[in-house]
């Protein structure tokens, strides 16, 4: 928009902005003599009919320059804080890549959860019939996909009654990440419907909008760990 366009009197009959501009061109010894009505605007007056603008200027340069640093610095906690994050997850999967058995990586599963991400607890689920290894869930068929839906791969939000699958820490946790999972952990059938879950003590801690990409990875490793050892029934 230009000045000439800009008509701030639009409302005042009789008063409009490009007369009130030519005015202001025609006498402008009245605006540089009127020191207090400068001072008002952020201008400051140096010498006849000389106006310095540097002091407006350099306020709104100064304000866009903290404007520009906020962003940056939030940009940068942001970048630090997955970067961490993805390390952590990196660090977590080649603890679990240690796993002996299914129940040595549910247990470790558990502890990282707890002591690289400060989560309640992690656990792991697998659907019946066939054998459940010892320290993982055993759920009822079609338990998966009532949780994280038919064609849903993960689900995030606050935790609910009838979840069940943290064991003793169920109490602490607020919010959870719960994702799909099918290994081969059974010879000669195909993959068992499971899950990986994570129980935060944070009711925001996983939510609907955040991304899960990391929570996925440490749950495929979980899913082609399970296929070392497979699960026979006794």
């Amino acid at each position: 928009m230009t000045a000439e366009s800009l008509d701030l009197f639009a409302d005042q009959p009789g008063l409009h902005w490009p007369q009130v501009r030519g005015w202001l061109q025609g006498h402008g010894e009245l605006l540089a003599a009127d020191r207090a009505l400068l001072e008002e605007l952020g201008l400051r007056p140096h010498g006849p009919n000389v106006v310095d603008f540097a002091p407006a200027a350099l306020t709104r340069l100064e304000a866009e320059v903290e404007r520009e640093t906020d962003a940056r610095k939030r940009i940068e906690a942001v970048a630090r804080a997955n970067f961490a994050a993805q390390t952590q997850t990196h660090v977590a999967a080649l603890d679990l890549m240690e796993a002996r058995s299914n129940s040595d990586l549910a247990r470790r599963l558990d502890a990282t959860a707890q002591g690289r991400f400060g989560l309640a607890g992690a656990a792991v689920g697998l659907e019946k019939p066939g054998a459940v290894p010892f320290g993982w869930k055993a759920l009822e068929p079609g338990r998966v996909d009532a949780l994280v839906g038919e064609d849903g791969l993960h689900w995030l939000g606050p935790n609910f009654d009838g979840l069940n699958l943290f064991g003793q820490t169920e109490e602490a946790v607020a919010s959870v990440a719960l994702i799909r999972m099918a290994p081969a952990i059974t010879p000669g059938q195909a993959p068992r419907a499971g899950i990986v879950a994570f129980g935060s003590p944070d009711p925001e801690g996983f939510h609907p909008a955040m991304g899960c990409e990391l929570a996925a990875f440490v749950a495929r490793v979980v899913e082609r760990m399970a296929e070392r050892w497979p699960a026979i029934d006794a």
